[in-house]
This record gives structure tokens, sequence and C-alpha cells, in this order.
């Protein structure tokens, strides 16, 4: 029988780290969301501190032509691989409230699970694989959600195959403490791994639907509902070496490296940070705690696969277990749950030392959407997030 265990305190430990900080404002006071300032929008390379990569195709040398829809070429010489190759200029207005809603999600999924036990060798959690997990049932986060989840958020971006989303969160950045402009997704929500490149036009949207509207109502919604905090564009993208070398949609290839950090800048220029705007940013931990210390973890997200539609905000809480893609490569969280595609990158949380910290990412899922599982964050993922602190420390 399924279970749809929720432990009390812990439960109440991770939300409350989620709300917004005393000194937050909300977002109709912070303004954060439009007004009168001009677009950051850059018209020419080089243009508003926009670094454009070397040998970029003709095509995106000239940025006008691309915003125009260029971009939209998904040729494989104009689609940008390598890590020093990501460019993403902002399309003031690209992303409308009806495109925003009816982006479809970024499935990955695992077909098969693997059989439980222990690889030849494996100590601690290595090489581990628990029995499944039971499934434990998405819960509704409480509204509105800049006042209950003020750093998560969702993320869209174009692929080959139209307008896609995943979910995210803000993260505090160690070169500008309280100012950060950070954002922690998975890897599959930037690049497509293996076979492609980066994605286009990725921007973040946080705390989402604020109201939780239902999706009949997001079209005509005042924009300050559907994006209290207004949109913020990805100036910059870092993933794992490992995740553009390995990442595939489907098998679980890449998932232990899937996770990825964006800085973001806004749409509408505020003259404030992300985490100033918001009110909250996590601090991520990358001291990969084995199973048996962590009591429980949480994942947040908006899953938009069926049954759920994408414009709601939900989070499972559970007892982490271990799952092993490849014995050689670092053995993954898994927990019961039941959110489906368009949760993927969303925010794993959990209590270390009396602190709420982020742990991992949603990657993937089977198709049934019993569980999920995220990568565990070591030195790869500590080395992809320092790096992107450290690209933007003096600016």
């Amino acid at each position: 029988m399924p279970s749809f265990r929720r432990p009390a305190l812990a439960a109440a430990a991770l939300t409350a780290a989620l709300a917004l900080t005393a000194t937050a404002c909300g977002p109709t006071e912070d303004k954060a969301a439009g007004g009168d300032q001009p677009s950051a929008s850059a018209t020419q390379s080089g243009a508003d501190g926009l670094q454009l990569p070397k040998n970029l195709p003709a095509s995106l040398k000239d940025l006008e032509k691309w915003k125009n829809g260029e971009w939209k070429n998904w040729d494989k010489d104009q689609w940008l691989r390598e890590a020093r190759d990501f460019v993403n200029p902002i399309i003031k207005g690209h992303w409308k409230p009806e495109m925003m809603k009816d982006a479809r999600s970024s499935d990955k999924t695992l077909a098969t699970q693997g059989a439980a036990g222990s690889a030849p060798g494996a100590s601690g959690d290595q090489g581990i694989t628990d029995p499944e997990p039971s499934p434990v049932k998405a819960k509704s986060v409480a509204l509105p959600y800049h006042r209950n989840a003020a750093p998560v958020g969702k993320v869209f971006f174009d692929s080959p195959q139209g307008h896609m989303v995943c979910s995210a969160t803000v993260v505090k950045d160690p070169a500008h403490p309280g100012k950060s402009n950070m954002v922690w997704t998975a890897g599959h929500c930037v690049h497509s791994g293996k076979k492609g490149g980066w994605f286009r036009n990725i921007a973040f949207v946080p705390s989402y639907n604020d109201k939780g509207l239902p999706g009949s109502q997001v079209n005509t919604a005042p924009v300050q509902d559907v994006a209290p905090y207004g949109m913020w564009w990805a100036d910059w993208a870092q993933t794992s070496g490992q995740w553009i070398s390995q990442g595939a949609e489907t098998g679980g290839a890449g998932a232990p490296y899937d996770f990825a950090v964006l800085h973001v800048k806004p749409e509408a220029g505020s003259g404030k940070s992300l985490e100033e705007t918001v009110g909250n940013a996590l601090t991520v931990d990358f001291d990969a705690p084995q199973v048996k210390s962590i009591r429980s973890m949480g994942a947040w997200g908006y899953p938009a696969a069926p049954p759920f539609d994408g414009q709601k905000m939900y989070d499972c809480i559970d007892k982490p277990g271990r799952l092993t893609i490849e014995p050689s490569q670092p053995t993954m969280y898994r927990i019961g749950c039941t959110m489906t595609g368009g949760s993927s990158g969303g925010g794993w949380f959990a209590v270390r030392d009396g602190k709420t910290v982020l742990v991992s990412n949603t990657s993937i899922g089977p198709s049934n959407s019993t569980w999920l599982a995220g990568p565990r964050l070591g030195p790869e993922a500590k080395g992809v997030y320092d790096a992107l602190s450290r690209k933007f420390a003096n600016r």
C-alpha cells in the first residue's frame, strides 16, 4: 500500500527555511516585477556586459538577428555545445504568461531501476542501491508562494521540441554575501547532454504563479501574479563536463552529475540582486552526507506532466535511500515522490547542524512517477558552483 508519510517536525523545519526573511519585502512592495526602468537587453556584440565566445557562427554574432528569430535555428552547426560557448541574450517580452503556461515539462526518465544491493568493493554509500521507496504523495505548497517558498521558482527555456520548463532555487553566492544572483537547477534544464548543446532563452521566475491560479486564468492574470519578482535571464550557465559528455534523456546516463548553476540578471532592471529581491537564498552543502545521517529530505518543484499542469508548487518529504546508476560513479539520493516532469532541477533540502541547506536537485524518476532521484553534491558540483561565483566576483 502506498505510503503518504510526511514527518511533521522535518516538514516544519524545511518549510520555515524557505519562508521570507524578516527584512524582505513582498513583491508588491519592492516592485521587482517591472517598473519604468530600461530593459537590460543587449543590442550589439559586447553591449551590457555580454561577453560573446570566440568562433561563434556568423548568425550569432548579429544579436538583433538572433533575437528576431535566428535562435530557432537548431542546425547541428549552429547549436553551441562547449562550456565556453554559452550565450543567452535577453529577448524582452519573449516569455509571456501564455507561453510560460504552455511550456512543456523536461522529462528525464529511468526505464529500469537495477537490483538492490552492493557493488563489489563498495564502501559507505558508494555503489549501493536500496529497495525502491514507497510513493509519497506530493503536497501543495501554501499560498502565496512569495511568503512560503520565496527562493523556489521555474526555469523556462527553448529547445528543438519547443518551450520547456524546469524548477530551480535561489542559492547563496560566496562572492556576494546577501546579494546573490545565482540559481541552482539540473544540468538537463540548460544543456541537452551528449547529443546536443546549450538550450536557449533560459530565464528564471521565482515564486511563479504566486497565488496558485488555475491554468485557465494564468493567460489573463496580471504579470505580478504570474511573475511577482520579475523575469531573470541567465547571463551565464555552468554544468558538469560529465553531463555535457554523457547526459541523455533516458536510461540515467550522466544523472549523477546532472546539476547546473545559473547567474541571472533582471529583464527589467531593478538595481537589486535576486537574493535581495526575493528576500532569501539557500546555502549549498557539498559535503555529500551519507544516507544514514539524514532523517528526512524534501524536494520542491513545479510538476508539469499529468496529473499536474505545471502551474502550482508541490513538495515531497521522505527519508532518503540510495540509487546506483553506474558503480564507478557517485551514488544518488532517492526519495518516494509522485511529482512528475517539470519538477526537474527543483531543490532538495535537508537540515544539517540545525540549518536547512540545499543538498541535491531532482534529476530522474520512473515513468510511473513513484520516486525521484537526485545527485550527491560533491567535489564536481562544488567546482561548477565555485567557477561561476568566481566569474562574477568582481562585477
